[in-house]
This record gives C-alpha cells, structure tokens and sequence, in this order.
C-alpha cells in the first residue's frame, strides 16, 4: 500500500479515537451520571450484541430498513426517470414533492399510526416516505441530464421510447441515481430509529427509548454508538458497490494533468 492508501485508511481511525478522547475528557471533566464516559459506554457495547432479545430487536430494524428502501427504490427511480423525460409528469408531481419534501416524516408518524397502527406497516411506509423523495430528484436530475442527441440516436436506431428509457437514459442518469441511494440510505436508516422511538414495540429504538426510560444512559450511548457504527458499515458497502457499477464515471487518479 502507497504511503497516500495507508494515510487515508487510517484517517478514519484516528478521527475515532480522537473523538473518544474528547468525549472521555469532557465526561470526566462535567461528572455528571446522564453523560457516561466513553470507557463505560464501549463496556456497555458487549452486552448489548449478546443478548438475544437486543440482537432480535436490531435484526427487526434492519428487517423494516431493508423493506422500506427497496420499495423506495422501485417506486422512485421510474417516477424520477420519467419525470426528466415526460413534462406532463414533472408538471404533476414537482408541485407535490414541493409539498412534501420540507415535512418531517417522522411528523407523519401519528397519523399513519391511526390509519395502519403501530405494527410493521407504519414504519415500514415513514421509512418508505422518508427514502423515496431524495432518490426521486437524484433521479429526475440523472435524467434530465442526459442528452437529446442520444435519444435521437436510439430513435433512429429503431428504439421504441420504453427501450431508449431502459438503455439509453437508465444508464446515463445511474452515477446521479445512486448518489441518491446513498442519501437514501442515510435516511432509512435516521427515520426507522425515530420510527421506532414514536411506535414503541420492538427495535434498536425502542431498545434506546427503554434504556433512557430506565435510567441506563450507558446503554443509551452504547446504542447510539451502535447504530453509528451500523451506519457507516452500510455506507461503506453501498460506495464499495457504487464505485463498483459506476467506475467508468469515476475520474482517474493516475490521469496526468494537463494545462494545455
């Protein structure tokens, strides 16, 4: 590994441990029993991932994730698509995503919790709402991006309009698509833990909620940690697999510079 590959894996370390340093220090310093110090907090980390009941509660939570993400990504990626190419379609639905887009989904949560109760269902369709409307702009810009000249090329190449949208525009828009999956992503995962803080029955929410119910702020932080911690594992997968389907796009290191 180059001197520049070994510095960069282990930035994020250090910014790891420079955080806990800080954080140890200032509970120290405040004293205080509802801010536990980082010793205590990653002692409390164990016992978490190896209770079976907390293990269950998590695996739930990723369960909803997964379920609410993947429904975004197929309702928002055709809707995005063909907003960016059909105007009648961007005229109807901007306006509603203007109406939308600023309302906090996890407002929505009562609501829905008298329409669907507090099962499953509800949260599944606020991490649902929550995830589809990044992805839908992420997607109207991909496409509304791509250039005309393309499209005529496929038309004159016999494409019927479905088959230039599935091989002409999906790729083309993909890099901007995905950059919205990743914001996507991000808040999944933020609205399922407010989900499940609102709609108490099980999760790494409830886990959380519980714990500051009862007192436990060093499973209140570990719990915090924890779910960093699950954060930054998918985030990190999902560029591996980004980088991985969009490389041709991507710009190349080793390419000299060129100021001519």
């Amino acid at each position: 590994m180059s001197p520049r590959g070994f510095v960069k894996a282990l930035s994020p370390i250090l910014a790891c441990i420079g955080l806990l340093c800080v954080w140890q220090l200032a509970a120290m310093r405040l004293d205080t029993e509802s801010f536990p110090t980082a010793i205590e907090t990653l002692k409390a980390v164990p016992s978490i991932l190896t209770d079976k009941e907390s293990i269950l509660n998590i695996l739930d939570s990723m369960r909803r994730m997964a379920i609410g993400l993947t429904l975004a990504v197929c309702f928002a990626i055709p809707l995005g698509l063909m907003m960016g190419r059909v105007k009648a379609v961007a005229a109807f639905f901007n306006p509603l995503m203007m109406i939308i887009y600023p309302v906090p989904k996890a407002a929505l949560m009562p609501i829905i919790m008298l329409w669907l109760g507090v099962g499953d269902m509800s949260k599944t369709l606020v991490i649902f709402l929550g995830v589809s409307l990044p992805i839908i702009y992420h997607a109207f810009q991909g496409s509304k991006a791509v250039e005309e000249k393309m499209l005529w090329s496929g038309a004159a190449m016999g494409m019927s309009a479905p088959t230039r949208m599935l091989r002409i525009v999906l790729p083309a828009a993909l890099p901007e698509i995905l950059t919205g999956c990743r914001t996507g992503l991000v808040l999944a995962l933020i609205t399922m833990i407010t989900s499940e803080m609102i709609a108490r029955q099980s999760g790494a929410g409830n886990i959380l909620f519980n714990a500051l119910d009862m007192a436990q702020y060093d499973t209140v932080f570990a719990m915090i940690l924890i779910i960093g911690a699950m954060g930054i594992v998918f985030d990190a997968v999902f560029e591996k697999i980004r980088l991985s389907l969009v490389r041709w796009s991507q710009p190349r290191d080793d390419m000299p510079l060129s100021f001519t």
